[in-house]
């Protein structure tokens, strides 16, 4: 075990806190995430698969310079903290108990030992006025997310696009897929996507094949994509991500198989799609391109950041 990290806790006061052992947590805290979700809370159980098998990892176990804790009042998952590095932590809170905030920040500066820390949470969130306790500060000009959703009822046609057509992803083209991703996304550094971390990918809980979507060129060739997650408990789909291949851009296909992705999912019965594009003006694309399609913005992270002596 990592020297930095702190034990299993036990109980106070009929809450306890956990190191992550596999999937199960995971779950857990996808569970936790549906239970909590509105437009403007900070996860969608896609958001947490996607950010655990993006790249290559151990499904039961998490890397040397990560750690991740959950909070339990019974069976329920009431907060967790993820800290990605030792300089960055992901968290979410039960707003009905404000005193895990202050846990999960402890928690944190116990096991990193970066000197300069910083989290990101939805602006208003409970773990706000923890964090300011903890001696952390807002840094609202830094880089934020713009959470958007779409009335499904609202959602456009598809556009036709010449010599493209759009369809989903069958079981077995892990490796095909993976490539289309990689190659959408290795613009500043080679994507980590390969076909195993793509595998792994569709074997998480709540991946569907009918909602990953590709656009193929005349030959066959996946040339975009957009994957979305289906929430089954709250009717609401995730879109993450997007992307297209540098030389197909620019003719409206990220556009077209997001809208055939999201027509899928309303005929799945979802009622909402949410995308959380950057807010910021240093990444506006996406932005505008999802606003487009009818998104309409929610609400807005925020990063905290503490300097430690």
């Amino acid at each position: 075990m990592d020297a930095r990290r702190p034990r299993r806790s036990g109980y106070r006061d009929g809450v306890r806190r956990d190191d992550f052992t596999g999937p199960a947590d995971l779950r857990a805290m996808q569970l936790m995430a549906s239970r909590l979700w509105t437009p403007t809370s900070r996860f969608h159980p896609g958001q947490l698969a996607w950010s655990r098998y993006v790249q290559p990892v151990d499904p039961a176990v998490t890397a040397p310079d990560e750690a991740i804790s959950l909070w339990r009042d019974g069976t329920a998952v009431v907060g967790f903290g993820w800290a990605e590095a030792p300089d960055w932590l992901e968290v979410q809170v039960d707003p009905a108990h404000p005193e895990v905030a202050d846990e999960v920040a402890l928690w944190f500066e116990e096991w990193s030992d970066a000197e300069r820390q910083s989290v990101i949470t939805m602006e208003g969130d409970v773990m706000e006025a923890a964090l300011d306790r903890a001696g952390f500060e807002p840094r609202r000009e830094e880089p934020w997310i713009t959470h958007h959703v779409l009335d499904l009822a609202e959602l456009p046609d598809v556009p036709a696009v010449d010599g493209y057509r759009f369809r989903h992803v069958e079981p077995g083209e892990a490796r095909v897929r993976a490539a289309c991703h990689a190659a959408a996304w290795s613009d500043d550094a080679p994507s980590p996507v390969d076909e195993a971390v793509y595998s792994a990918l569709m074997a998480a809980w709540p991946y569907r094949h009918d909602l990953d979507w590709v656009a193929v060129d005349a030959s066959g060739q996946m040339v975009a994509s957009a994957l979305v997650w289906l929430d089954p408990a709250t009717g609401v789909g995730l879109l993450e991500p997007v992307g297209c291949i540098p030389e197909h851009r620019g003719r409206g296909l990220a556009g077209a198989v997001t809208l055939a992705a999201l027509h899928r999912l309303r005929d799945l019965g979802a009622r909402t799609a949410q995308v959380t594009p950057r807010g910021d003006d240093g990444y506006p694309g996406p932005q505008r391109l999802y606003r487009s399609l009818g998104f309409r913005p929610t609400a807005r992270t925020v990063t905290w950041t503490r300097a430690l002596d």
